[in-house]
This record gives C-alpha cells, sequence and structure tokens, in this order.
C-alpha cells in the first residue's frame, strides 16, 4: 500500500469495537469507504465500487441524493432539535399522514422510533399495551420464527430466530417467546419468486395455540420476506394462512417491513405485494434512504383508538418512547424521501427493473460453488457452499468481490444482493459481472 493510502487509516484502529465484523480480521486488512456517490462507493485505497446492497437495504435512491441534503440543511437552519414529549412540531403530523398514505388498510396511524429495532420493540409494547386496554392482559406469549432477524435489542432478539444473535444472550431474553418454523425447504432450491410448496408450515402458529393456548399469544412477528438470513420468500398462501390463523384466535399479526418495505418488493410494502395486511408494521432503512436514524410502527386505527380509550382524558395513555422519536431532520430527510418517491415513480421503477435483476442473479448459479439462489422483486440472496465453519466461505467470497469492485452484505455464508432503484440495466449488469469474477477467483482460491 502506498503511503498516501496509509495515511487515509486512522492513526489507531484499535479503540473502535465494530458492530457485526470479524474485528480482527478487519484490522488486518482495513476497508474503509471514503466516498459515496449514486450506485458507487470509493474506499481508502481509491478503488471505486457498485453498491450491490442499497447501503444495508437503506439507499435505495442511491448516494448524495442533494434534495435530502438540502432539506436536512434547511431544517437544521430553522429547528435542530425539540423534545418530543408533550409537545411536537408539524413535520412530524405531515409525515404520518404521507407515510399513511401508501400502509394498506386502516393503518393510519404512526409512532416513531429510532431504527428497526427500537420499531420492533415498540411493536411489542404496543401489542402488550393493546391487549390489557381490552382487558385480556394475561396475552403475554409472542411468536416469532426461526431464521428471522427482528433487530438487537432484547424484545427484538428474543422474537429473532437467529441463531447466534439467540444463544450468545439466551439468559436476559424475553420469557414466553416461541418460534415457528423457518419456510427454507430443500425442495425451495433455485426458485425465483414464491415457491409452491410450504404453505401447510404457517399450521405450525395453530399448534402451538393448541399447545400453549391462544388466549395466552399476543403476536406474531414475520418478515414477510426474511431479508437478513438471505431472502427466504413466503410461499403461497403462506402469509394469508397467517392471517386466518391470527384472526381466529384474536392474535395480532405484525410485519417487519423494515427491509421489504418501500418498493424493495416492487409495492410499497411486502403487505400489498403479498395481499395480506397485518394489524401493525415496522419500518426504517429507506425511510430516510439511510441518511439519518428513524424508525416507525404503523397501527390499525382500532389499536390505537383502544390504547386511548382505555386510559383516562389527561393522562399518558402509552408510557413509552424515545429522546430521537421523530426528530426534525430525520423528518425532514424522510419527506425529501416521500417526495422523490412520488416525483421519481420509485415503486413501479423497482418492479420494473425486478425481473431483469433476478435474471441476472440466476445467472450466477453455474459457478461450481454456488449452492443456491433466491430472489423476489430487488432483492436475492446467493448460498456459497461451506466450506468448514459456518461463515468462513461468505467472508472469502465477500472479500473476493470486494477486490472485484462490488460491495454488498454477507450473512454467514449467503451473499446478500439488494440493487438501489435508481439502476439502470448497465448498473445490473456491471454488479452481475463483476459478482461472477468475486465469486469465481473465491472458487480459484480454494483449489490453489
Amino acid at each position: 500500500m502506498s503511503s498516501e493510502n496509509k495515511s487515509k487509516i486512522p492513526n489507531s484502529l484499535n479503540e473502535h469495537w465494530m458492530p457485526f465484523t470479524s474485528n480482527k480480521d478487519f484490522k488486518a486488512r482495513p476497508r474503509l469507504i471514503t466516498e459515496a456517490k449514486g450506485c458507487y462507493l470509493k474506499n481508502h485505497e481509491g478503488q471505486t465500487m457498485i453498491d450491490a446492497s442499497s447501503g444495508l437495504f437503506c439507499n435505495p435512491l442511491g448516494h448524495g441524493r442533494k434534495e435530502i441534503i438540502d432539506a436536512i440543511t434547511n431544517q437544521l437552519n430553522t429547528l435542530d432539535y425539540c423534545q418530543p414529549f408533550q409537545q411536537g412540531f408539524g413535520g412530524s403530523f405531515d409525515l404520518a399522514t404521507k407515510i399513511s398514505k401508501h400502509t394498506p388498510g386502516n393503518i393510519n396511524k404512526m409512532f416513531y422510533t429510532i431504527c428497526g429495532s427500537t420499531a420492533v420493540e415498540t411493536a411489542i409494547k404496543i401489542a402488550i399495551a393493546y391487549h390489557k386496554a381490552r382487558g385480556h392482559g394475561h396475552r403475554y406469549r409472542f411468536v416469532g420464527r426461526e431464521r428471522a432477524y427482528h433487530g438487537m435489542n432484547i424484545g427484538a432478539t428474543s422474537v429473532g430466530g437467529m441463531i447466534n444473535n439467540v444463544k450468545t444472550f439466551a439468559s436476559v431474553l424475553m420469557p414466553g417467546v416461541l418460534h415457528m418454523r423457518h419456510t427454507h425447504l430443500p425442495e425451495h432450491k433455485f426458485i425465483s419468486g414464491q415457491p409452491e410448496t410450504g404453505a401447510e408450515l404457517a399450521d405450525d402458529l395453530e399448534r402451538i395455540c393448541t399447545n400453549f393456548g391462544a388466549e395466552n399469544i399476543a403476536a406474531c412477528i414475520v418478515e414477510p420476506v426474511a431479508g437478513s438470513t438471505g431472502t427466504l420468500v413466503p410461499p403461497k398462501g403462506y402469509l394469508q394462512r397467517l392471517r386466518e390463523i391470527c384472526d381466529k384466535h384474536g392474535i395480532l399479526l405484525i410485519f417487519d417491513e423494515v427491509i421489504t418495505g418501500w418498493g424493495r418488493m416492487g409495492s410499497p410494502f411486502g403487505a400489498q405485494e403479498f395481499g395480506v395486511t397485518p394489524d401493525m408494521m415496522t419500518m426504517a432503512k429507506a425511510t430516510t434512504n439511510g441518511i439519518s436514524p428513524m424508525g416507525v410502527v404503523a397501527c390499525k386505527d382500532e389499536i390505537y383508538d383502544t390504547i386511548m380509550d382505555g386510559s383516562p382524558k389527561g393522562t399518558i395513555e402509552l408510557f413509552h418512547g424515545y429522546t430521537y422519536s421523530g426528530i426534525p431532520i430525520s423528518v425532514a430527510a424522510a419527506l425529501a424521501v416521500q417526495d422523490i418517491f412520488e416525483k421519481e415513480d420509485i415503486f413501479n421503477r423497482a418492479k420494473e427493473l425486478a425481473p431483469y435483476f433476478q435474471e441476472g442473479l440466476f445467472s450466477l448459479k453455474d459457478i461450481d460453488v454456488v449452492d443456491n439462489i433466491r430472489g423476489y422483486g430487488m432483492m436475492g440472496g446467493i448460498d456459497i457452499k461451506t466450506d468448514g465453519r459456518p461463515g468462513k466461505a461468505g467472508l472469502a467470497t465477500f472479500k473476493h468481490c470486494y477486490d472485484a469492485g462490488v460491495n454488498f452484505k454477507a450473512t454467514g455464508d449467503c451473499l446478500i444482493i439488494a440493487p438501489m432503484f435508481i439502476c439502470e440495466k448497465k448498473h445490473i449488469d456491471e454488479i452481475i459481472e463483476k459478482l461472477r469474477t468475486g465469486i469465481t477467483n473465491y472458487a480459484k482460491s480454494k483449489k490453489n
């Protein structure tokens, strides 16, 4: 490495404990991102890379959008912060109205949080508060799903089902949480779109109701498409069956739309794409195009009304919130994002580009180290054949792809690909070409 490039590395890498990172591996060979514009990133070595995962599903509108930067700047020059308890500012109400135009059915009430994790935590509390307001305080159990990721707070980790997240913190997780099986079946290999088989897995919820008492269950939470585990698309009829069982037993159905929300599936949310309306939805990431942290819990009117009506006038109805709930700069970013969604017809753009992306993605199945590919909309997962220790092959492939000029997130041995919605076909071609180079180089390294 040249002395010029070395000078771009901080004097010390020791003090920063990096999240979800092999710290020792990273610090042996740093990968520092220094610039971002449009579909591209630049690292400290001067290499330009195409962003194949929209940041972390956060930046579907591209990096460095002037409209969003200007909106935040103007907001900072007017009102930088106001505490959100017992007061507010107009922008947060305007944003709630705009979001409600995209949510399905009568999901019209928005509670602001900081991120996806805190949105899930908030949804759990709202579910408990709702049932208590109905006189059903005995409903304390929650049902999640294996291989699900809902965040890293205690509640979010509890309802999640990714093994390493759960087993490390098992001693402090919520009691009474149960998990359905995941929907990834052996016959679901190399399928783009929804699998034809597997809807019966939703009956796990019915069995849980029988074994543990439906009257004790507050809510069932699932991702419409399990994202962080590598794009597990729901079998046809699966989500519909969950809805039926929840309705039958008075259980709230929560969709975690932190990844699937805001056009990733082709529709505004996975709820519309799959034709199932939940009782609550969580969102984050693309809500501000990743520029400022924000999460949202969207609730049906009757949930809000029940909690409001169950509290005496003049009292705080829900003892919950955050210092940064709906702060002005995040709201300003989200409002600018809403304008871009509308002006550029973003959701239709994503839907039209998705078939081309899926075709390119599945063209990689001929590489011998590729074990499986799944995809839906502008989202896909590529499983790399495990090489002994879980995650070893995924990290090695990620590094080869990084060197080839394509950046994304790898979870375990799965490469998670989620292009930006502003992409053109040439950008998709570049992503696929560089993925092929990187994965092939990893395969060659194994033979050497």
